[in-house]
């Protein structure tokens, strides 16, 4: 096995061995406000991304999350960084055999930047997944800056 990082990330891009999937939005709303809602891992159906999300159901430290749709996912918390504002999670069940995602807020301006990434297999799944995060991103930017979700 190689250890080279560049030829691992040429054979990776050669290869496809995850797709993944970064979307951004700016939110005129202060960071920490951002983050606040972010790091509620049981409040994500409340807090951040109400209507998108429909329920969520924390299961000790995991949290089970309902989506609009009827998507049900059993999420695992992977890291949660105050310093950074960043949440990771993974998917351990549900229609990936891979999933990991990533969101961070950082400063613009006077409002908030929020980065969500997702790695994620099957490839089919990409366009979909892709898909539901521009909605999600729609519906926290809404929340977040008071407005009424759709």
């Amino acid at each position: 096995m190689s250890t080279n990082v560049q030829a691992i990330a040429r054979r990776a891009s050669l290869t496809g061995l995850v797709a993944s999937i970064c979307r951004e939005v700016v939110i005129e709303a202060r960071p920490d406000e951002v983050w606040a809602a972010l790091r509620d891992w049981g409040a994500l159906h409340r807090r951040l991304a109400p209507g998108f999300v429909i329920d969520t159901r924390l299961d000790g430290e995991d949290r089970i999350v309902t989506f609009a749709g009827g998507l049900v996912v059993r999420e695992v918390l992977v890291a949660l960084d105050d310093e950074r504002r960043r949440l990771v999670w993974t998917v351990v069940d549900g229609p990936y055999s891979h999933h990991n995602g990533a969101a961070q807020v950082h400063t613009e301006g006077s409002g908030s930047r929020f980065v969500w990434i997702a790695d994620l297999l099957p490839h089919e799944r990409a366009a979909a997944t892709a898909q539901a995060m521009e909605e999600g991103l729609l519906t926290i930017k809404r929340t977040l800056e008071g407005a009424n979700p759709a």
